[in-house]
């Protein structure tokens, strides 16, 4: 094996004195999906009754699906399908509701709902009851009296927004550490890119005056002074959040259930864990090897962690422990026991709504710290980038890119562009977010094959701050998926869950509407029809992963993954999208998650 020189993206990126953890997929992965489908197996149900919306273009509408050994063996007319049961075949009626394919988380963070259940929520309407820092510390103060932290033990909370709250300013410590002196609080930014700690955060981890802000960082300090102020984003939380003490795989196993029911309750059957840590992995394979998972996890391995996953998991690999193996490719893109790796995530810039995107012409408002021509910054330089593509490229490992900005979208382009990969390659090389966009980037998607997963529900929660930001034309342009489908780009949309809810239905809305909090239509000509809103969340989203012939659609040969409806969602007005009801969702036949009576 020849020798590689790579340099990754590492932890002294982020923070000079921080340790890289390990992953890898030295793993169980590379057994297939266990053949649940027999040839000629009988009948285990029948849905008819209701609708069904098949997704597949040659036959849109259906009257019943017939499935055996948890996949689809005939979908047509209520009449035929019956012809095929036995005396033992359940006949599921759907008395009036309307059956879909299962969604397909196409970007989120599945390890956060785990714990999710167990942090306070401080979240701005409609996600949580926060509009003011008043607000803030009230929700904490009734999760102290609830919980009863131990002093000293931590208190997690998510959502932190300054954009939904009326004070003006960001959270400081002092906000919080007369109400919580004996525990550290940390408040996740709801960008899953920052948090916001109180004294007693910063003082565990030796963060004072004389801590200097790490490339690719936010510090934000207090006015006057040098001492951090509360807000920390990218590379300077990172490690912050690397380090933080975890619960124990018990404890996570022990809420798996209702972390899975996040997804199952909204209709959502294939699950996205978008940024896979060591400890992370370790949990979902434990998972998987006590057979846990009743919807699939997709999980991506983060590439900040690639070096230490080496040394640790492959150390005899010959050319030393930085190279990455000639094999590696065979540990993704395989399932077992409903978990596999796909791909690498390279996250290259941060959150716009957090003013630490990397854009190519300034914002409107400023830095976050009052900086003129502020343009954000990438996490990572270009020269550490590109070979890094390149060898994930030469070694078959499908890449998934964290970019929101166009200078952002430029680093991965010029990347993929150098590593000589070109659309017939069928890569399927993903541009998570692909956010604030150039029209020409759209043409070098189509020449490289790139693929964007778009992110429609910042046109909701977060347009009118992007129109102050950059202006109603740069923030038009955002999630373009009008332009990029003229163009025959294949896209999926997604939530980021938890910087989002898991709510499919609100994510459709807001590709069709592009409405804002205060009923602005940001980028009124990249509203989609509620097919493509619909495909962006099923075969689309499959085909990204190179699951188009298991899932996204309702057809013979694939897995029998549902969601049942109350209403046919084609036949109700637009803003009643989000009033439809998940009444139940179907795991390879199996009933995962049904509504309450």
């Amino acid at each position: 094996m020849a020798s590689s020189n790579i340099t990754y993206p590492s932890r002294r990126h982020v923070v000079k004195t921080g340790s890289a953890a390990a992953l890898f997929a030295a793993s169980p992965f590379g057994l297939p999906r266990e053949a649940r489908a027999q040839t000629g197996a009988t009948l285990t149900k029948i849905f008819f009754g209701g609708t069904i919306l098949t997704v597949e273009d040659a036959e849109p509408i259906a009257e019943a699906v017939a499935v055996a050994g948890g996949r689809i063996v005939a979908v047509g007319s209520e009449t035929d399908i019956m012809a095929l049961a036995t005396e033992s075949t359940e006949r599921v009626d759907l008395q009036g509701a309307t059956l879909l394919p299962g969604f397909v988380d196409s970007h989120g963070h599945f390890m956060n709902a785990p714990q999710i259940v167990r942090w306070v929520n401080v979240s701005g309407e409609p996600v949580g009851p926060v509009g003011s820092i008043a607000d803030i510390v009230s929700e904490i103060q009734k999760y102290v009296d609830s919980v009863q932290p131990a002093p000293g033990e931590w208190i997690i909370g998510y959502g932190y927004d300054v954009n939904v709250i009326t004070d003006g300013r960001e959270l400081s410590r002092d906000d919080l550490d007369p109400h919580f002196p004996d525990n550290p609080v940390m408040l996740i930014h709801v960008s899953n890119h920052g948090c916001v700690m109180n004294s007693r955060g910063f003082e565990i981890f030796g963060m004072d005056e004389t801590t200097p802000t790490p490339d690719g960082g936010l510090i934000l300090r207090k006015d006057g002074s040098n001492e951090p102020d509360g807000l920390l984003m990218e590379t300077a939380f990172l490690p912050i959040f690397a380090e933080l003490p975890k619960p124990s795989e018990q404890e996570l196993l022990d809420t798996l259930d209702a972390a899975q029911d996040i997804y199952a309750s909204r209709g959502v059957t294939t699950a996205q864990e978008g940024a896979t840590h060591k400890a992370d992995l370790e949990f979902l394979i434990r998972a998987a090897d006590e057979d846990r998972f009743k919807i699939d996890i997709v999980a991506l391995p983060l590439v900040i962690e690639f070096p230490a996953l080496i040394a640790e998991y492959a150390p005899n690999f010959q050319g030393g422990p930085m190279e990455l193996p000639d094999t590696a490719a065979l540990a993704f893109g395989t399932y077992r026991n409903r978990l596999k790796l796909q791909g690498v995530k390279i996250p290259l810039d941060g959150s716009p709504q957090g003013k630490t995107a990397f854009w190519s012409e300034p914002l409107l408002t400023g830095g976050p710290e009052g900086e003129d021509d502020y343009v954000g910054f990438p996490l990572f330089p270009p020269e550490v980038v590109a070979p890094v593509v390149a060898e994930f490229v030469s070694k078959g490992i499908q890449t998934f890119t964290h970019a929101n900005g166009d200078a952002a979208i430029d680093m991965i382009v010029d990347a993929i562009r150098d590593a000589g990969v070109s659309a017939s390659d069928d890569r399927r090389d993903c541009v998570i977010h692909s956010q604030f966009m150039r029209p020409d980037q759209l043409d070098s998607y189509v020449e490289l094959g790139l693929t964007p997963s778009f992110f429609t529900l910042h046109t909701f929660f977060w347009g009118d701050v992007h129109i102050a930001n950059t202006g109603p034309e740069r923030a038009g342009f955002m999630s373009p998926m009008v332009s990029a489908q003229e163009k025959s780009i294949r896209f999926s949309n997604h939530s980021d869950f938890s910087v989002t809810p898991m709510d499919p239905l609100r994510m459709m809305h807001s590709s069709i509407t592009r409405r804002t909090r205060t009923g602005v239509v940001v980028g009124e000509d990249q509203r989609v029809d509620i097919m493509t809103a619909l495909r962006a969340m099923t075969i689309d989203a499959a085909w990204q992963i190179f699951e188009e012939d298991t899932k996204g659609s309702i057809a013979p040969g694939k897995l029998a993954d549902f969601v049942v409806l109350d209403r046919n969602p084609l036949e109700v007005e637009t803003d009643a999208l989000m009033e439809l009801e998940v009444l139940e969702t179907f795991k390879e036949g199996e009933s995962v998650w049904r509504r309450p009576a």
